[in-house]
């Protein structure tokens, strides 16, 4: 349900963007903080709990998890806005890693011991939680998953190795996915919430994605006692709870995508207007205008498909096959702002870590990350020919 209003989204906008203008983006140029720092665990907290105390950590969360109820289109709007900002630490800031966003849908399913030991919380910034799908061979197949969870007495003993895990470097906390029924195949599938510091469980950190960012890693069960009270839903209900995450999820995703070609876009409107080249500003060159000219019409037209999708879901349809054509698009025409954007700003846009450059890295990826361009290209297909 929307408990918001355009009036409230207006001032929780301008109220966002004086934290980060003022308070944030100042903090991190002063401790010298870069895109890839490892930051610890302690240190994220501190940025949740203050986003937490000005009330922007959480807003989508229902009010009895101390959240607003916000709509889809509204946090839709919120999480642009952040991207947009440049702020480096802005995964952090609405709770995208290791936050509310983990937990949303979870609190439909979960028993008040959950709510009270888990997703409070992580509402409130103490606790992160990550979501343990993916494993080394089942990446688009989810269903293949390996990782097995057997029933003993009051407890499950787990045992896998889930791979590349979002946001599990700052986690307490991760939802996993496991086999408790291996002959029922997706209906086999349990979700199961487990402490990362319990005996058996360890975390390796073998890989860094492109971005440079340290936020994911392996998890690694070995004969780890978690107490069935620990179960989201019914066992073999793990799947459909995971899909319906899933859903949502990669529509959430969009809004950074466009935030952070929105950042690209507005740096490289600048910097043609002050580059000079052959006796004037570079944008006056019309290789330049047209570059400019499609980089601001792909932006018009990603806004406007989240925007039609997020007011689906604030409606209650279902968007699965909406939520993969604004993946699928997103992702891909981001990405092409990004890379005009790095051949506009020429040698600064291909030098480390500006932030031309960042975007472009980091919207490489986001064409991977929950789903493939080609898994979604399935699912919309599937859809359009049932």
């Amino acid at each position: 349900m929307n408990h918001s209003t355009h009036t409230d989204l207006a001032s929780i906008r301008e109220k966002l963007r004086h934290y980060l203008v003022e308070e944030l983006i100042p903090f991190e140029k002063s401790q010298g903080i870069s895109y890839e720092d490892q930051l610890s665990r302690d240190f994220a907290k501190t940025i949740w709990k203050r986003s937490r105390e000005l009330g922007f950590y959480g807003l989508q969360l229902p009010v009895e998890l101390g959240g607003i109820g916000l709509s889809v289109s509204d946090l839709c709007v919120l999480k642009d806005d952040v991207a947009a900002s440049g702020a480096i630490l802005s995964p952090h800031v609405l709770g995208d890693w290791g936050g509310p966003s983990r937990i949303g849908n979870l609190v439909n399913v979960a028993t008040p011991y959950q709510i009270e030991n888990y997703m409070l919380p992580v509402a409130r910034g103490e606790k992160g939680a990550c979501f343990a799908m993916t494993e080394t061979h089942s990446g688009s197949d989810a269903t293949s998953i390996q990782t097995r969870a057997v029933r003993d007495g009051d407890h499950y003993i787990i045992s896998g190795h889930k791979h590349y895990i979002t946001a599990s470097a700052f986690a307490d906390v991760a939802v996993v996915m496991c086999v408790t029924d291996p002959d029922k195949g997706a209906d086999g599938i349990s979700a199961i919430l487990v402490d990362l510091d319990a005996p058996g469980v360890s975390l390796s950190y073998d890989y860094l994605p492109m971005t440079g960012q340290h936020v994911d890693a392996d998890i690694h069960f070995d004969n780890v006692r978690v107490p069935r009270a620990n179960l989201l839903g019914e066992e073999g209900s793990g799947f459909k709870i995971a899909m319906a995450r899933v859903n949502v999820n990669r529509l959430l995703h969009c809004p950074n995508m466009i935030g952070l070609a929105r950042m690209a876009y507005r740096m490289s409107l600048d910097y043609a207007s002050q580059r000079r080249q052959f006796g004037g500003p570079i944008s006056r060159f019309q290789a330049i205008q047209h570059m400019l000219a499609d980089m601001a019409t792909g932006l018009y037209a990603c806004e406007g498909m989240v925007k039609a999708a997020a007011l689906m879901a604030d409606r209650g349809e279902d968007v699965r096959k909406e939520a993969a054509m604004c993946k699928l698009f997103v992702s891909e025409k981001c990405f092409e702002i990004a890379d005009k954007a790095v051949q506009i700003h020429g040698n600064v846009g291909v030098t480390k870590n500006h932030p031309v450059e960042f975007a472009f890295r980091r919207l490489r990826l986001y064409r991977i990350v929950t789903g493939t361009s080609e898994i979604q290209r399935n699912t919309i297909a599937k859809a359009v020919l049932a």
